[in-house]
């Protein structure tokens, strides 16, 4: 079987968002994919079956930890396969747990995504999840995956430096750490913590921004912005709130490709 590393969300090698895809030949365990993903060492391995005859291809992500319900960078990394591959039409359809998701590319390269909104309602910061941060929120709120709490500054983003065995302790997929960009050109800035599901910080993390977009959109009045992850890696996605959906614009570059035989 075939099996890549592809950094997402970025234009250059070692930035943005490494994810490991692996194309399978036939159904595999879960058990397999799980140990597979711990093998990788990325923060979502993706797995593609499938795709014959129109229909659309069966994907799954896993972390080192656990399969998630919905990863950004580890479907732009396997459309970004597929699509430098020759392998795929113009428009693909992805069949996940988060429902049917489509990707198409333009001319330039650019691969969108259209994702589910995944909108926060306000609530109070559970107990020790500020302190895990070390800040004082301005605004917290919660969807079905994550906390989002906004910060001050780009410079408050930059800052946090978390208690990661504390922050594992709040019960929720991960916790977005959030302000608005102090630069021109960005509309808002992030950071992705999710100690809990095996992901210490995340470098660019596209389901966040299900959240991240309607949020800034509603705050800044524009239904399309360019965010900024500030991981070490870091990143940038290009959002667009359509209703209940987000279109996901990125680009990816292929690190190595190999054969497993495992």
């Amino acid at each position: 079987m075939r099996i890549y590393t592809v950094d997402s969300f970025t234009d250059q090698f070692f930035k943005g968002n490494p994810a490991g895809v692996c194309l399978l030949d036939n159904p595999a365990p879960d058990a397999w994919m799980q140990a597979l993903a711990a093998e990788m060492r990325h923060s979502e391995t993706a797995f593609l079956l499938g795709g014959e005859a129109g229909e659309p291809y069966s994907l799954r992500w896993f972390t080192p930890a656990t399969e998630v319900a919905l990863c950004g960078h580890a479907t732009l990394a396997t459309a970004h396969v597929l699509y430098s591959t020759g392998t795929a039409p113009e428009t693909l359809k992805f069949a996940t747990k988060s429902g049917i998701l489509a990707v198409t590319r333009d001319e330039t390269g650019l691969i969108t995504m259209d994702f589910p909104a995944k909108p926060l309602e306000e609530t109070d910061p559970p107990e020790g999840l500020t302190e895990a941060l070390g800040v004082t929120p301005r605004w917290a709120g919660r969807n079905v995956w994550d906390y989002l709490v906004e910060v001050e500054s780009e410079d408050a983003v930059r800052a946090v430096s978390p208690d990661f065995p504390a922050l594992a302790a709040v019960d929720a997929r991960g916790v977005i750490v959030t302000a608005p960009s102090a630069r021109p050109g960005v509309d808002y800035v992030s950071r992705f913590f999710a100690p809990r599901v095996g992901v210490p910080e995340d470098p660019v993390t596209g389901s966040a921004h299900c959240a991240l977009a309607p949020y800034w959109t509603a705050k800044l009045g524009s239904a399309t912005l360019l965010g900024e992850q500030l991981s070490e890696r870091g990143g940038t996605i290009r959002t667009t709130v359509r209703g209940d959906r987000v279109e996901l614009s990125g680009r990816a570059v292929t690190v190595l490709s190999g054969e497993l035989h495992a």
